[in-house]
């Protein structure tokens, strides 16, 4: 038996489905790989079903922060690659004691920095367990993908498992909707973290608490835009963002604004891909602007650019907004647990003035550590 492939725990993920059939060769299994068929699990969840495992995956890549960040939350080495590593934002991580990650020293590859391509797919399947991605993402976001390419890069023994929750203006997304803390706790059960999932929900609930204690009452929240300016930082034009049950724009739903565009007739870009100028924002005149795009800028980089420009264009110089000293960094499109507390708090300090620390720091980077 000396030219078998060897059973390692690698061998034996990639071959889950097939290992009921291979009792014919029990005989050339070592203790190793017996463990391995033993700790088989399933875990399932919309869209894509039931997804086995044969060990816990190792190494993984993922779509970009959001479900990036739930990984790393549950204490797992950055994944090997995200769609895009400009909107995984590890800047944020430092501010939590003993977690930093820098994205170049990992080695962490971009997918999609061009075409997004079945080939680097299968390359990819070679070095990771399980790509953390919602694999309709990627045929509804491509004119080049479909349900066999999906099937082909899954029968390299490299599984999807991912739902698509940064927004819910995509037409193709027929199926269920996960909120931040359901899909977080579906990937727990793929890590096998499930006890650093219940210390941060732990965690979470104390800062809800916490918000209750902030948020005015409904007559007294700000209106908001939350928009993406075209150019990033001298914007003439801009993509507006209707506050929906994302996951991008869970900070501002905990802290109860209100949707400047909401009561219009504008249309969510994911769905319409509209834009609005400043002519139109001055008619409605929400009472603070929120920019993304921008969130690789300090808040000073982000005045001495975007703001700047805004207070000096003739027409959106006019905006309350502007004039108030109330356009801020609106936070990224993609956002994990760990993030969605930095930027929630960040998010209290913008609107209601908030100046405390309203979570724990150091309790979080202990349940990254594992001390829980």
């Amino acid at each position: 038996m000396s030219d078998r492939r060897p059973w390692t725990r690698r061998t034996v993920l990639r071959t889950s489905g097939t290992i009921a059939g291979v009792g014919a060769m029990a005989g050339c299994l070592d203790s190793l790989g017996q463990t391995e068929q033993e700790s088989e699990y399933t875990v399932s969840m919309p869209p894509v079903g039931d997804v086995e495992f044969s060990g816990v995956p190792e190494t993984w890549a993922a779509n970009n922060g959001t479900w990036a960040g739930m990984g790393v939350a549950l204490g797992q080495d950055p994944p090997e690659a995200v769609y895009l590593t400009e909107r995984f934002h590890t800047q944020h991580y430092e501010e939590i004691p003993g977690l930093s990650i820098d994205k170049e020293d990992v080695g962490m590859d971009s997918l999609w920095g061009d075409e997004l391509t079945t080939e680097e797919f299968l390359e990819l399947s070679e070095d990771v367990d399980v790509f953390i991605m919602d694999p309709n993402f990627i045929r509804g976001r491509t004119d080049n993908w479909t349900e066999d390419d999906i099937e082909t890069i899954e029968n390299t023994g490299t599984p999807f498992f991912g739902n698509s929750i940064f927004s819910r203006g995509y037409e193709w997304h027929d199926y269920d909707y996960l909120t931040l803390y359901e899909a977080f706790e579906y990937l727990s059960q793929v890590f096998q973290e499930e006890d650093r999932y219940e210390a941060f929900e732990t965690l979470h609930d104390e800062f809800q608490n916490e918000l209750d204690d902030i948020v005015p009452p409904e007559d007294e929240r700000p209106s908001v835009a939350i928009m993406w300016p075209q150019p990033a930082e001298e914007p003439e034009t801009f993509s507006p963002y209707l506050i929906d049950e994302g996951t991008s724009f869970k900070q501002w739903r905990d802290l109860g604004v209100e949707d400047a565009f909401a009561t219009t007739d504008v249309e969510d870009f994911h769905a319409g891909r509209t834009e609005v100028d400043y002519e139109l924002l001055l008619e409605i005149d929400p009472d603070v602007l929120l920019i993304r795009g921008n969130e690789q800028k300090s808040a000073d980089e982000f005045a001495d650019t975007v703001v700047s420009h805004m207070e000096n264009h003739n027409v959106a110089s006019e905006l309350t907004a502007v004039q108030n000293g109330d356009v801020y960094r609106g936070g990224p499109l993609h956002q994990g647990p760990i993030v969605n507390l930095v930027l929630t708090e960040r998010a209290a300090r913008q609107v209601y003035g908030v100046d405390e620390e309203l979570f724990d720091r150091d309790r979080v980077g202990d349940i990254v550590a594992g001390d829980l």
